[in-house]
């Protein structure tokens, strides 16, 4: 039997998202392809960290705050969708922005998840530093530190390693959701950030009984960085999910192979996966997340480490507010 959640959570999320058969893909590839539309779930375009979002808005709730603070890269889908879940909620949203990609335009700098944010009238603090989760997050907690002697009750989610991986629960819940959609998958394709989705999905099959392979592709750190990163965070969410504890290392698969030329930058890998997942089957691509998630089914089919005949369930993460940022990059591929 899986192991139970019991966190509060706030409802988010309609669900099921759907699980799509791609017929043209699947003919394409050789492989039985599912697609996991969580690019559907949550509010206007939004994507997988919706489900994050349910446990820190569940915990936020529960402790009476006020304020949402949040930091990210500069088109942080996550950040986003916190702006628009804490103004559902009649609350302030501060997001903090993270200069984590050298050398981009204004368009980026202006448009996409930046220019909804600003719709929605959130606050927003930079932070020079792309490369300083800890830094990052002491910069939130001083602001609210500032807002607690203001009198308000701010609720920080924090970025660095070591803190609770609330918001890895979201995907012990997407796991058995798959599941009851069709539970016979021999592999699962997920983009692997900050190791919380990556993680819960993982723990969740395993704790539902399921022995799929999860493929967690790199989109910010190296294999070798990663690999260790979601490990950690597995073994934090095993406090919170007694199902992630029978996770085995060697569950734990990693793929950097569209990670170049680095994190929030496009080389040919993802823009040929942008391209073909809109040729074959109408669906747009986030350059960040989704782009290189998808780059990892082509190349590992092609690999043959997913083999022919395969029944694979790629994860669509959403985050498509930022393909507008990357307007200027993809047509200069094009």
């Amino acid at each position: 039997m899986p192991s139970k959640v019991m966190h509060r959570k706030l409802n988010i999320v309609c669900e099921p998202t759907p699980l799509a058969a791609s017929g043209r893909l699947s003919e394409l590839l050789g492989v039985e392809l599912f697609i996991k539309r969580d690019d559907l779930a949550g509010p206007t375009l939004g994507g997988n960290k919706a489900r994050q979002l349910e446990y820190y808005f569940g915990a936020a709730l529960s402790e009476g705050a006020d304020t949402i603070l949040i930091t990210g890269a500069v088109q942080s889908n996550f950040a986003r969708l916190a702006v628009a879940v804490a103004r559902a909620q009649g609350m302030h949203p501060i997001v903090q922005l993270e200069d984590r990609v050298p050398g981009k335009s204004d368009l980026y700098r202006e448009s996409g998840n930046v220019f909804l944010s600003r719709l929605m009238d959130a606050e927003i603090m930079t932070y020079p530093l792309g490369e300083d989760e800890a830094g990052a997050d002491g910069a939130l907690q001083e602001r609210a530190d500032a807002l607690k002697v203001e009198g308000r009750r701010p609720y920080v989610i924090h970025l660095s390693e070591g803190h609770p991986p609330l918001g890895a629960l979201g995907y012990v819940d997407a796991a058995k959701e798959t599941l009851d959609q069709k539970d016979d998958f021999d592999v699962f394709v997920v983009a692997s950030g900050s190791g919380s989705t990556h993680a819960g999905l993982l723990a969740g099959l395993r704790g539902a009984g399921s022995g799929a392979r999860v493929i967690g592709s790199c989109v910010r750190r190296s294999a070798a960085q990663q690999g260790p990163r979601v490990f950690r965070t597995m073994k934090l969410l095993a406090r919170l999910y007694p199902g992630a504890a029978s996770v085995a290392d060697a569950d734990i698969r990693v793929w950097d192979g569209a990670l170049t030329p680095g994190y929030g930058q496009l080389g040919p890998p993802g823009i040929d996966a942008i391209k073909t997942m809109a040729i074959y089957e109408g669906l747009m691509l986030d350059p960040v997340y989704t782009a290189k998630s998808f780059a990892a089914v082509l190349a590992l089919v092609e690999s043959g480490e997913i083999t022919r005949g395969s029944r694979v369930c790629y994860v669509h993460t959403g985050g498509l507010a930022a393909l507008f940022a990357y307007e200027d990059v993809i047509a200069s591929c094009s």
